[in-house]
């Protein structure tokens, strides 16, 4: 049996800025939603093979959605650190602050949970080193991931309903439903 290796949440933290430039936006002059999710993805990515040393690849990504429109000229900063690790994936929380440096105004405009899988250079799954929060803030990430894990797993029929515990438990399912 193979011990798994342990790593601080705090290892895998990475902060991505970026520039919105007219290329970037719509013809509102607002970020893109696809651009955000493609600084989403690498920053998240980057996070991912941080904590794990390898190479990985996006397995899924929860909702995103905009408070607020991010404008032409605002820079955004994402900060990103992994959550949970499970056996072969990791789940990677990322937080957008979006600044208006002339106005000296900055907001949070997004958040969003992905998932990594670790490969090996053949492509195979391979294990992770387990996720070990230090802090409140970590510690309630780690807790709501396995939830979160749940229901991605329901969503995508990887997992019966009546099999996710840690939901059954937030929507007091009957225990007698078997779907």
């Amino acid at each position: 049996m193979t011990v798994r290796k342990l790593k601080s949440v705090k290892e895998s933290f990475t902060t991505m800025t970026e520039l919105v430039l007219p290329n970037d936006t719509n013809t509102l002059n607002n970020l893109m939603g696809g651009r955000l999710m493609h600084w989403l993805d690498i920053v998240s990515a980057i996070t991912a093979q941080k904590h794990s040393n390898r190479i990985v690849v996006t397995a899924s990504v929860d909702n995103i959605s905009f408070k607020q429109g991010i404008k032409l000229g605002n820079v955004i900063t994402m900060e990103a650190q992994v959550t949970r690790a499970f056996n072969t994936s990791m789940e990677v929380h990322v937080n957008v602050w979006a600044e208006d440096i002339p106005s000296g105004t900055k907001m949070k405009s997004n958040e969003a949970f992905l998932t990594f899988v670790a490969l090996d250079q053949n492509g195979t799954p391979v294990d992770v080193p387990e996720a070990i929060p230090e802090n409140d803030e970590e510690k309630s990430l780690y807790e709501g991931a396995l939830r979160r894990r749940q229901l991605r797993l329901v969503l995508a029929g990887r997992m019966k309903p009546h099999e996710a515990k840690e939901l059954k438990s937030i929507f007091n399912l009957d225990q007698n439903v078997t779907e």
